[in-house]
């Protein structure tokens, strides 16, 4: 029982940690708001330093809700933390955040594959038809597409292309992005 507790303590600090990182202007608030994790079972490995979540997987941190069929989290010996989010069988690895700016402003994203981020250069990069959207209520402001994003939280830099190895190759696919007007009354609007 000693051994679960102390697992399940770092599982906390682990998944803590590695949330507290949010990418794209996550909401600020979220950064003081408990962290949750449900699912179908639970693997803390000590000498490797990671724990698995399998089935049904939901963390819940604040506006930060992320699905998922199984969650790994690794940490390395500096602390930083690797988490990455695998699809069920058909379905995607997706997660859903309230931005910071604006009463309703959102982001979500999906991947067919699976879902990475790194809390050491703050990138996370989506495999398999993939998908990012800004929403500001239900409307979509900004959407981008293709086989494989890498989306650079710090520098807020998209990389988008039609192979899920980030290169991108003749007669692989096309990738779609649809970037809204950004007019002055649009400008005046969001302030």
């Amino acid at each position: 029982m000693k051994n679960f507790i102390t697992a399940l303590v770092k599982t906390s600090s682990i998944i803590f940690c590695f949330t507290a990182y949010s990418a794209v202007h996550a909401e600020k608030a979220d950064l003081n708001k408990p962290t949750n994790v449900e699912a179908n079972q639970m693997f803390y490995d000590e000498a490797k330093q990671t724990n698995t979540f399998i089935g049904n997987v939901v963390l819940t941190r604040g506006s930060l809700i992320m699905h998922a069929d199984k969650l790994l989290v690794r940490q390395d010996p500096a602390g930083h933390q690797y988490a990455t989010l695998y699809a069920p069988p058909g379905g995607s690895a997706r997660f859903r955040q309230k931005r910071d700016g604006g009463k309703d402003l959102w982001i979500e994203g999906n991947a067919a594959d699976r879902i990475e981020y790194d809390t050491k250069t703050e990138i996370a990069k989506l495999f398999k038809q993939s998908r990012i959207k800004m929403l500001d209520g239900t409307r979509i402001t900004d959407e981008v597409e293709g086989e494989f994003i890498s989306y650079d939280s710090r520098a807020e830099f998209y990389s988008v292309s039609n192979s899920v190895t980030g290169d991108s190759k003749p007669g692989s696919g096309r990738v779609r992005a649809v970037i809204q007007p950004r007019g002055p009354d649009k400008a005046k609007d969001e302030k």
